[in-house]
């Protein structure tokens, strides 16, 4: 451990003993949320959300190609994540690295497992021509909770996306079809402190992160669990709590936005 984390995790911890964080909010409290759609006009469905200072764009392109040989019916989705020098000193640039391919696995893995998009759907003839679904993750601006933005932003994105059917001579235009979202939340565990949307500073002394998905119904979608520390039953719990709580507000939020 460096000097400055150590400098950092003492001061962080003392807080946190007093019930308080750096930035003054809750344990359980996410920063201010802004969501914008259609900011990119050549994508088939764009958006930009900001969490505190942290900033994410995600651009929804699509094309027509060949289905999985076990999956003859159903469209394609391939997720990837972009961490650009500019947003962050410990951004390189270059082929994708290690963290860029864990946010890129979550957010896919969200998507995925809750069946948002409804692939069979996208299907134009089985077993020879689907419609592939490009999601394009960038990280503008990084203080923390990279998961959380990149997951909204990829829902905002896709709840506005046109598939581009006019493009392809297969008819008019029309909207992806999608099922009800599933809201991301995110909380790290430091010196036996859990928080909710870590910023940058509690993201690198943390020695746990829990991301958690829920949906209205205020049912469990997915959970990924990092680093190599462990959170209590208990601990969980409160997190599955808190996640169901934070994920009522910031899905009212997305359905302000895309008008859902």
């Amino acid at each position: 451990m460096t000097v400055i984390p150590s400098i950092k995790r003492d001061y962080l911890s003392k807080l946190a003993k007093q019930g308080k964080r750096a930035d003054g909010r809750k344990f359980d409290e996410f920063r201010k949320i802004e969501i914008e759609t259609g900011v990119v006009t050549k994508a088939e469905g764009s958006a930009r959300v900001k969490i505190g200072n942290t900033q994410v764009l995600v651009g929804i392109k699509m094309d027509v190609g060949e289905p999985y040989s076990d999956s003859p019916e159903s469209g394609v989705m391939t997720t990837a994540a972009e961490l650009i020098p500019l947003a962050s000193p410990d951004f390189e640039a270059g082929p994708p690295r290690e963290n860029a391919i864990e946010l890129a696995r979550v957010v896919d893995r969200g998507v995925r497992e809750s069946e948002v998009i409804e692939l069979d759907k996208l299907c134009i003839e089985p077993g020879e021509k689907v419609w592939i679904v490009f999601i394009d993750i960038h990280i503008l601006d990084y203080d923390g909770n990279l998961f959380d933005a990149a997951s909204l932003a990829t829902l905002a994105a896709l709840f506005t996306a046109k598939v581009p059917a006019k493009r392809f001579e297969l008819g008019d235009d029309y909207t992806i079809p999608l099922k009800d979202p599933p809201v991301s939340c995110t909380s790290v565990k430091f010196n036996d402190v859990v928080v909710m949307d870590p910023s940058i500073d509690e993201e690198e002394i943390a020695d746990a992160r829990l991301t958690v998905a829920t949906d209205k119904n205020g049912d469990l979608r997915a959970m990924q669990k990092g680093l190599s520390g462990s959170f209590t039953t208990d601990e969980i719990r409160k997190v599955i709590k808190s996640s169901l709580d934070n994920g009522k507000t910031i899905r009212e939020q997305l359905y302000k936005i895309i008008g859902k």
